[in-house]
């Protein structure tokens, strides 16, 4: 791998380093991206094999060639099996066909989501770039293509893998096909494999990341998580504040998660929380991400505002999939537009089939 110059490197990876961006990178999950858990375990099993390097979205030339990494699954399937060598493996497809990658880059910020790449960059010599497909997390895989899913006679090709051979799930897939086709089968196979798959996919120019992706958003989960880490020092509160002052939110309210109703479904984890809180009831519905937010029938965010959980025992962000009956949370809100973007989550059509999920009509417009 080259070694890019200290002007280059977006920031030095070391274990504080990992330990921040997994919290920072679990709040801007707004629900989804992975646990913080996992996260913490692939950054610091990179940093047992080399040295990963996150460069700046500059120190790449326009013609050098990206490609996006990711997990693909519903975060609480039970019989979910992911190797580190998995997302190795996927990368590794996709050379096999020839494609020469100058940089791997994130779908998207999450507790896994926003070290996904850090291990593939050192077994393999390539960077990871600071450009993810979008600062936030979100369900569909063409919400994570930057827009692609429009660019006429692109064609994507995604390579997955993951499953537990000793039960005969493991799965390996190559697809060539639209972006839609290709990640509704990418999907199908986390199904297969299931619950989880390794991915990677479309391969682009760095002028079209730079252009459609979310620049810098890797950057902003690594100051946020430091941020929410200095607030843990003082109280659960204080981390919530300070997470919400960083991105130009606010806290909504704390409370106890009275109901949750779960359910793992086509590849996704769908629901439902109530979280009771002196004053009201906040009724937050999600597709691995939190979607809807409503205090007694009002809507107070909808997707892709940022709808964050915080665990009020510990100050850390609350996934999705950890939730349980009798936690004491924080709700945040952080309106869509204090976020990093990309193209693709920005989609009307794409924002319909989200609504349509959750069935929670209206505003959903970006």
């Amino acid at each position: 791998m080259r070694r890019y110059s200290s002007k280059e490197i977006a920031f030095p990876i070391t274990e504080e380093t990992i330990d921040s961006i997994v919290v920072g990178g679990c709040f801007l999950g707004g629900g989804g991206g992975g646990s913080m858990e996992a996260g913490r375990k692939l950054g610091k099993l990179a940093l047992e094999v080399g040295i990963p390097q996150v460069i700046l979205p500059e120190a790449l030339p326009l013609d050098g060639t990206v490609v996006t990494v990711s997990a693909v699954g519903a975060p609480a399937a039970k019989t979910q099996f992911c190797t580190p060598m998995d997302y190795v493996r996927a990368v590794e497809m996709l050379t096999q066909r020839g494609i020469s990658i100058s940089a791997l880059n994130t779908s998207e910020n999450g507790g896994l989501a926003s070290i996904n790449g850090w291990f593939q960059s050192t077994v393999l010599g390539i960077p990871v770039v600071d450009a993810p497909c979008n600062g936030r997390a979100h369900p569909m895989g063409t919400m994570g293509a930057m827009g692609l899913h429009r660019k006429e006679g692109y064609l994507s090709v995604q390579a997955a893998s993951g499953g537990d051979p000793t039960k005969g799930f493991y799965t390996e897939l190559v697809v060539s096909a639209s972006i839609t086709e290709a990640s509704r089968l990418v999907r199908q196979a986390s199904i297969s494999a299931g619950g989880m798959v390794a991915v990677a996919r479309n391969p682009i120019p760095m002028e079209y990341v730079k252009k459609n992706g979310a620049p810098y958003a890797l950057s902003q989960a690594l100051e946020l998580g430091r941020r929410i880490q200095k607030g843990r020092t003082v109280s659960p509160q204080k981390a919530a504040g300070e997470a919400a002052d960083f991105l130009g939110g606010r806290v909504v309210g704390e409370g106890r998660v009275q109901e949750l109703k779960l359910e793992t479904k086509g590849g996704f984890d769908v629901g439902v929380t109530i979280v009771q809180t002196k004053r009201s009831k906040l009724e937050l519905t999600f597709w691995n991400e939190f979607m809807t937010l409503e205090q007694e029938g009002e809507r107070l965010g909808t997707f892709p505002d940022l709808i964050a959980l915080m665990d009020l025992s510990t100050g850390l962000p609350l996934p999705s999939s950890d939730l349980c009956e009798g936690q004491n949370v924080t709700v945040i809100l952080v309106p869509r537009a204090n976020l990093i973007l990309g193209s693709g989550v920005k989609d009307p059509e794409l924002l319909k089939e989200a609504e349509k999920v959750v069935g929670k009509p209206g505003g959903w417009v970006c």
